[in-house]
């Protein structure tokens, strides 16, 4: 069974940074896209970027030039370096992988971007 253990939310102030960390464990084929994914309270589930197994990236307009997604393959980890945060960034992150015929979401980690 695949399960992925996010890490790394947290209380920080506007402008501050996090970085989230998400480990896939009891993965038997290789892993392909993997990406991360926010829901703020009375709102929808919202792509964040996503992070292919040849590395490219792709990152919603609300982030880019903020958040750097990355992936460590020998760590089976992906990661969400956010930057210069804006309480709008408030919200609970899930990631995603994609992995063999399936698709599976971390347990999400809530991230507060407040004074």
């Amino acid at each position: 069974q695949v399960q992925l253990v996010e890490s790394g939310g947290g209380l920080v102030q506007p402008g501050g940074s996090l970085r989230l960390s998400c480990a896939a464990s009891g993965v038997i084929l290789s892993i392909g896209t993997m990406g991360w994914y926010r829901q703020a309270p009375g709102k929808q589930r919202d792509l964040v970027a996503t992070i292919t197994s040849g590395g490219s990236t792709n990152y919603a307009d609300s982030v880019k030039g903020r958040f750097t997604i990355s992936r460590d393959n020998a760590k089976k980890t992906v990661y969400l370096q956010m930057n210069s945060l804006k309480p709008e960034d408030t919200a609970v992150y899930y990631c995603n992988v994609h992995q063999g015929l399936g698709q599976y979401w971390g347990q999400g980690t809530q991230v507060t971007v407040s004074s």
